[in-house]
């Protein structure tokens, strides 16, 4: 993460550009500024030793004007308000622009999961939940999984708040194993999202993936099924990192072999097909594509400046820092914004959220063709804003998103 610029600086700073392009009053953008509702509470936890230790929680919802509170549940030892408030107004925006009904939410334990057993973290995740009760819900604020937490941290979160209840009630998280009420497709809906992203930006240049190279940094939840897209899709993968590095091959890394090393617990950068690289020089390798899949401000004023890539597409939340972003713009790369760029992983998860509630599930194809047809729809509206309008792709995601949001709240009206 930058030092200079944190998440919500940066989210704020998004805001008031849409905000000044619609033309909105001081008052409509202080409501769209202004958390809706957040919840701070105390993780108290017995490890296995017996020890007591002391966390702290967090749940914001951003909006809640279009549907239900969204967002993921994040285990970091930096987790902090703020940074839960900035990744709560982002899925705002996000779940705008691909137009699916969610308000935009997100929590938070600060926590460094490494350090923990699973049944210290099944702890954790069951005394969080309890705690944030009052404000959850299939009808209230969905959870999901994201960094530090998996699909078992879901089910755990779904059971808390079953047994609480007094019956199963899967649609309060998304993200589940399949067993208790997941959806196919889910696991791999925002890196392969990220790569329909991509795709749908090189077209407009007449570009395919075949003619590419292409660096990932980051090799998680996203960036790994990125990764594995991009390779199935026919790009040249060149560079993949994780937090301890990673590895390059220019001639094109063997994407299996890489996935079939990191599936047996093998470092990235061990991986014995390349040779390493760190992340500062991943961003600046002399690929076609860009795909920051890790953490937020890795690409500010500086690290923007050494980037050679042709696109950059956001997998990451906030990956790029206001000043990053000009430098990027000013040298004329393009950038798919992370609120359009990893926007598949709630899109899935609204399946998943339809198909709990429906208790009827869908195949496979018919999860990846509803998603292809999402993201695409939205790149569309995003690319025809920001050329009739003159504006960055970001520019004009934003203000769809923002715009949305704000007719539901003009609409909706105040409550006295």
């Amino acid at each position: 993460m930058s030092g200079v610029t944190s998440p919500l600086t940066t989210a704020q700073a998004q805001l008031a550009s849409a905000v000044e392009i619609l033309g909105y009053s001081p008052g409509l953008h202080e409501m769209l500024a202004t958390p809706r509702r957040e919840m701070n509470v105390a993780v108290p936890l017995r490890r296995d030793t017996g020890e007591i230790v002391m966390f702290h929680g967090y749940r914001v919802q951003h909006n809640i004007s279009r549907g239900p509170g969204k967002g993921g549940l994040r285990y970091a030892a930096s987790v902090d308000i703020d940074e839960v408030r900035a990744l709560a107004m982002w899925m705002t925006w996000k779940c705008a622009v691909v137009d699916v009904p969610y308000g935009g939410a997100k929590g938070g334990v600060t926590i460094e999961p490494s350090q923990y057993s699973s049944a210290e973290l099944e702890r954790v995740t069951r005394r969080y939940t309890s705690e944030i009760m009052p404000i959850i819900g299939p009808e209230r604020d969905i959870m999901a999984s994201d960094i530090g937490t998996d699909e078992q941290t879901m089910a755990w979160v779904m059971d808390t708040y079953s047994v609480n209840l007094g019956y199963t009630i899967p649609g309060v998280t998304t993200g589940k194993p399949f067993a208790v009420g997941g959806s196919l497709g889910r696991a791999t809906a925002t890196g392969r999202g990220v790569v329909h992203a991509a795709e749908a930006a090189l077209a407009e240049d007449g570009v395919t993936l075949p003619e590419v190279t292409a660096a990932v940094q980051g090799f998680g939840k996203v960036g790994s099924h990125a990764v594995r897209w991009l390779h199935e899709g026919g790009a040249r993968v060149v560079a993949v990192t994780d937090v301890d590095g990673g590895t390059r091959a220019d001639g094109g890394l063997d994407v299996p072999a890489l996935l079939a090393h990191r599936a047996q617990g093998g470092r990235v950068a061990d991986f014995p097909g390349g040779t390493p690289v760190s992340n500062a020089e991943l961003l600046a390798l002399d690929v076609d594509l860009l795909v920051p899949a890790a953490v937020e401000g890795v690409l500010d004023e500086t690290t923007a400046a050494g980037v050679k890539a042709r696109w950059v597409v956001e997998g990451a939340n906030g990956p790029t820092t206001p000043e990053g972003d000009r430098v990027l713009a000013d040298r004329g790369i393009v950038v798919v914004p992370d609120i359009l760029a990893n926007a598949g992983g709630v899109v899935v998860s609204y399946f998943e959220w339809v198909q709990a509630n429906q208790a009827y599930w869908w195949t496979a194809e018919e999860i990846a063709d509803r998603l292809a047809l999402r993201m695409r729809t939205a790149y569309d509206a995003v690319s025809r804003t920001a050329r009739e309008q003159s504006l960055s792709l970001r520019d004009a995601a934003l203000t769809i998103g923002v715009q949305r949001v704000a007719e539901a709240h003009q609409i909706r009206g105040l409550y006295p």
